[in-house]
């Protein structure tokens, strides 16, 4: 089945949602991608149909008005693929209006709320038997500094709510190698129920993840395995170089905490090899897209496609990745060097049958090269 039906990817502006837009499109569907930001990547895409909405953040109800206008330019059942949390929470806390015509890749919002909670997917973990690294949670900067103590430095103080921390703070933790660094860390993050977590000793390289595709019956109809090669921040930050390896205890571990989340749909779950140990920790749950995706569907494991199938009442059959070494990178990121990968490797923005993202791609990352040199140059 191809050429037939219509979805929605939501927040297009890097390359999860070029991915995704790509992902749906090369099926033949309409593609109806949308975002706040007219400049943003995945609209360049010769597969996409650009629809501008409000940032969710800043006007919800405006964002939920804009998803039921763009569902009557069709009498298509909509599949919606959010690839960030504040588009993905919106959404579910509003199936109840948009329902009618849109199909989730995620569960109910009285579901996802509590997944969403990054405590709440630590401690079911735990009680599971899934390894998690040592956590602790302070109700004060006095109890953050005796956890701190307990702990050891270096440490990481990171949110169990993580959207309002992210758009605050442009991160998704803080690295403390002091009492101080930790008092102010814990001040920062306050508003967002800051744990305080002890530092697995690991590169990216140790940091593993199953994308799947979970039916609402808990079948694993998609299942990918593989690990970060590199990232945007040494000791945090996005992929941006990976490979695809399966590794049994990784996929076995991530079903196990998905299935007692109650958890369907599209996901990712992130662990961390503890050298120490040997034994695969939690990090964190993400339900949908992640930003490496393209790289599981290049492995025959393609999630937005397994899940518009399934969604849509038609589903296949279970795939599991085939593969193994096979790699992605962004090559080329503004402000950055590149990350040349060793064949075979997947690109995350370069396609020979959809280049004009590859274009806008390069001439920000020149123009970006070019204003550093001037800069530099003004300065000398």
């Amino acid at each position: 089945m191809s050429g037939e039906g219509t979805a929605v990817v939501v927040e297009v502006a890097w390359v999860n949602g070029l991915a995704a837009i790509r992902s749906l499109g090369r099926k033949g569907l309409r593609v109806l991608a949308v975002d706040n930001r007219a400049f943003a990547l995945g609209l360049r895409s010769r597969y996409a149909e650009a629809r501008l909405a409000p940032d969710p953040l800043d006007d919800e109800s405006g964002f939920v008005a804009a998803l039921r206008a763009i569902a009557e330019e069709t009498d298509d059942v909509l599949p919606v693929f959010p690839t960030h949390d504040e588009h993905l929470n919106a959404i579910a806390r509003h199936a109840g209006e948009l329902g009618d015509r849109y199909r989730f890749p995620f569960p109910s919002w009285d579901v996802l709320e509590k997944i969403q909670s990054k405590r709440h997917q630590l401690e079911t973990a735990d009680s599971i038997g899934v390894p998690i690294p040592r956590t602790l949670y302070p109700q004060s900067a006095e109890e953050a500094r005796t956890a701190g103590e307990e702990v050891g430095f270096p440490l990481i103080v990171k949110p169990s709510a993580n959207v309002g921390f992210r758009r605050s703070h442009r991160r998704q933790l803080f690295r403390c190698e002091t009492p101080a660094e930790l008092d102010r860390a814990y001040e920062l993050a306050a508003p967002h129920e800051p744990m305080v977590q002890e530092l697995i000793p690991s590169g990216p390289e140790e940091m593993w993840t199953l994308g799947s595709y979970l039916d609402r019956d808990g079948q694993a109809l998609g299942l990918f395995s593989g690990h970060k090669l590199s990232q945007t921040r040494g000791y945090m930050g996005s992929a941006r170089a990976g490979e695809a390896l399966w590794v049994d205890e990784v996929v076995e571990q991530g079903l196990a905490l998905l299935r007692a989340l109650d958890f369907h749909g599209i996901s990712q779950v992130e662990l961390m090899r503890d050298p120490r140990d040997g034994r695969y920790k939690l990090l964190e749950v993400n339900p949908r897209l992640w930003q490496w995706h393209s790289l599981a569907a290049a492995c025959g494991v393609d999630l937005p496609w397994i899940a518009y199938r399934d969604l849509i009442g038609d589903p296949l059959p279970p795939a599991r990745m085939h593969g193994d070494g096979k790699r992605w990178a962004i090559t080329l990121m503004a402000g950055s060097g590149h990350a040349i990968e060793r064949p075979p490797y997947v690109d995350a923005v370069f396609a020979r049958d959809d280049p004009k993202p590859a274009l806008v791609q390069l001439a920000r990352h020149t123009l970006r090269g070019v204003r550093t040199m001037t800069g530099a140059g003004q300065r000398g």
